[in-house]
């Protein structure tokens, strides 16, 4: 949910969905942020697309990631590459769980993005 999301159905100057309910729907949404990761690496600028979805919490967002590799890769040698990634160069950037967690588990981290190797 945003400052300028409603919190009951009405006129919204962006689109009919950014008018919606912001406590009783998960609303699709346009984002910024595969852009920004294009400014920060700029080996992947342009190369990102991405949504949002509004959602009722407090706090916390989340990321459904899609990639195209140039070279076939098992799930569990991604998991490792970022699991070794968020022990090494990124941490306390990255992290990474294998718990059951859910987005109020997320609240006090500090850091800025969480891969669930669960989910």
């Amino acid at each position: 949910t945003t400052a300028t999301q409603k919190t009951v159905d009405g006129p919204s100057s962006k689109d009919w969905r950014g008018g919606r309910a912001a406590n009783t729907n998960i609303i699709p949404s346009s984002t910024g942020a595969a852009k920004a990761v294009g400014k920060v690496l700029p080996e992947l600028n342009g190369k990102l697309t991405g949504m949002a979805f509004r959602v009722p919490t407090t706090d916390v967002s989340v990321v459904d990631l899609t990639v195209r590799l140039e070279k076939p890769a098992s799930y569990d040698a991604i998991k490792a590459a970022v699991k070794e990634a968020s022990e090494g160069k990124l941490k306390g950037i990255l992290g990474y769980t294998e718990d059951d967690v859910v987005s109020t588990d997320f609240i006090t981290d500090s850091r800025s993005s969480i891969f669930d190797a669960k989910a």
